[in-house]
């Protein structure tokens, strides 16, 4: 389980924006049932208001339609309940871009994500194209 850097989300390779969707739904999920998302690389979500997290899925739900991918109403209706259900007064709140998990996704934290990516290419699980998109946007941090 992993939120990618809010930065990356526009340059995901399909199949880890559409499984970026996924995990929101199963982080959102956890927190209903658990009181926590219950993952080491997702538990900081909790350090933050719950408007971060509502928003950031927002930005991945935005880039899937930017990409002609839909999501089902019911799916989005159970994501919107299991946020309320977490704070059904906070939940959309403002945040900007900038402020969305501050101090998380961080400059360290994108070259984590960016390196898991490489590992991904690496082993064939991203290709070629996809991963020099990334690198052309975020080659600086690593090299």
């Amino acid at each position: 389980m992993r939120l990618w850097h809010k930065d990356l989300v526009p340059w995901l390779p399909t199949q880890q924006l559409i499984s970026q969707w996924r995990e929101c739904c199963a982080i959102a999920k956890n927190i209903v049932i658990l009181g926590t998302p219950n993952h080491i690389l997702v538990n900081k979500v909790m350090d933050y208001p719950i408007c971060h997290f509502y928003h950031y899925t927002n930005n991945v739900i935005d880039e899937m339609s930017f990409r002609g991918y839909h999501i089902t109403s019911i799916a989005y209706d159970n994501f919107i309940t299991n946020i309320k259900l977490i704070d059904p007064v906070k939940f959309d709140r403002p945040c900007t871009d900038e402020d969305i998990f501050e101090g998380w996704h961080n400059e360290r934290y994108l070259i984590q994500c960016v390196s898991n990516l490489e590992e991904k290419f690496d082993c064939g699980g991203i290709s070629e194209e996809d991963f020099y998109n990334i690198l052309d946007q975020f080659s600086y941090i690593l090299y």
